[in-house]
């Protein structure tokens, strides 16, 4: 049996296929794939991008974290104790950060070269004592090196012309050179320290070497010195013996010679002469202790009766001119035992060159005038002097009454 349709029930069928079809369900479907799509194909470079980033950030920051473990960071965060350290003048980048890592403020010198050298740095290190510690970052170091704010290594220290070794014992304990004045004097009293410098070694081979009260009186050069603040009492005392033998001269050795006299001499008439006049009257005092020497006079300098007393006192009395002392000059003829003070430079010339006017004129006595002038009377007979003695004491009574002497 045929079954015939009709044309609007097959158009109908048609229409209904169409509606059903899969693959029209597909094409309506597509649509909302082109927008997933479409969204994918902009979020995944993205993502991939985030996570290839937090693949090298992690990486990154764990090598980094290695890197400064082991060159960075501080050697000690929990060790702030300060520690002094030392860049001597002249030293360079590279004898400045083997130190540091030797003394343990750094982990790795060559970082701390690279970082100066980038950085512009390698020629401000400024010489100087520091106060550092390991737990300091390299860059705080660093910081500190450059802006010079360490401790002067030097210092300047004077000795003044006429001081005795207990002055300049005294004065350097005072300003904090050496830590007291016990240590300065006995090196200084035996100087056994310093035999090899051929002139202490002279003084320590003369015979009456055991009765001076400082075997280096008079070798301690008068001048203003530059000194590591680190010094040794040691290291002090030779610097100023060594300025000794840069002032004592090989001129001043024939001199000396042609005149009779060793060096030990010539500084202890020096510092007679440092002790009894302004620098104008030197070589006039010098010619009257000349003349006396070679008279056979004592030399009768009341500088020598103070050294050997102590006393500060200008009118002495006959106890103090009578005290038996190897330096005394009214007891004993000729020079003292050895030097007094430790003369200038202008001093020892004025021993060895002597005013050739008062040499000639015979002057034998000298004496203060007012006392705070210092000036002098010079005489040529007892007579006068005694005259002057007479006028000028009572000036010198009331001088030492004024001082509580």
């Amino acid at each position: 049996m045929v079954v015939v349709l009709s044309k609007a029930r097959r158009n109908s069928d048609r229409v209904n296929r169409v509606e059903w079809d899969p693959q029209s369900l597909r094409e309506d479907r597509s649509y909302g794939f082109f927008w997933y799509d479409w969204i994918w194909r902009i979020v995944r470079p993205v993502l991939i991008l985030i996570t290839a980033g937090v693949i090298l950030y992690g990486g990154f920051a764990f090598a980094y974290s290695k890197v400064y473990e082991k060159y960075i960071m501080p050697v000690d965060i929990h060790d702030s104790a300060p520690i002094t350290f030392v860049i001597e003048s002249g030293s360079s980048l590279n004898t400045v950060s083997r130190q540091l890592e030797e003394q343990g403020f750094i982990r790795n010198r060559t970082l701390l070269k690279y970082l100066m050298d980038f950085r512009g740095l390698g020629q401000k290190i400024q010489a100087g004592a520091y106060q550092l510690s390991k737990s300091m970052t390299i860059g705080d170091i660093i910081e500190q090196l450059t802006k010079g704010e360490g401790k002067a290594l030097t210092r300047n220290i004077t000795v003044i012309p006429g001081w005795t070794i207990e002055m300049i014992a005294r004065n350097f304990a005072a300003e904090g050179i050496i830590p007291s004045e016990e240590a300065f004097l006995d090196a200084c009293r035996t100087g056994e320290e310093f035999r090899d410098y051929y002139y202490v070694s002279e003084v320590l081979n003369t015979p009456k070497v055991n009765q001076r009260f400082y075997a280096l009186e008079g070798y301690l050069s008068p001048d203003t010195y530059q000194v590591y603040t680190n010094a040794s009492v040691n290291d002090i005392i030779r610097r100023l013996l060594s300025q000794t033998g840069v002032v004592f001269t090989e001129e001043y050795q024939e001199r000396a010679y042609s005149l009779g006299l060793s060096m030990d001499q010539v500084l202890a008439l020096a510092s007679l002469i440092q002790r009894e006049a302004k620098t104008g009257d030197f070589a006039k005092v010098s010619a009257v202790f000349h003349n006396r020497l070679d008279l056979n006079m004592r030399l009768q300098s009341d500088v020598t009766v103070q050294y050997s007393t102590g006393s500060e006192k200008m009118a002495l009395t006959d106890n103090e001119l009578t005290v038996i002392s190897a330096y005394n000059t009214y007891m004993n003829t000729g020079l003292p035992v050895g030097p007094i003070c430790n003369p200038s430079r202008a001093a020892i010339e004025a021993a060895l060159n002597p005013d050739l006017q008062y040499i000639t004129e015979g002057y034998l006595y000298f004496c203060s005038k007012e006392p705070t002038s210092g000036d002098l009377f010079f005489s040529k007979t007892l007579e006068e002097h005694s005259a002057a003695v007479a006028l000028y004491r009572p000036m010198w009574e009331e001088y030492d009454r004024n001082r509580g002497l």
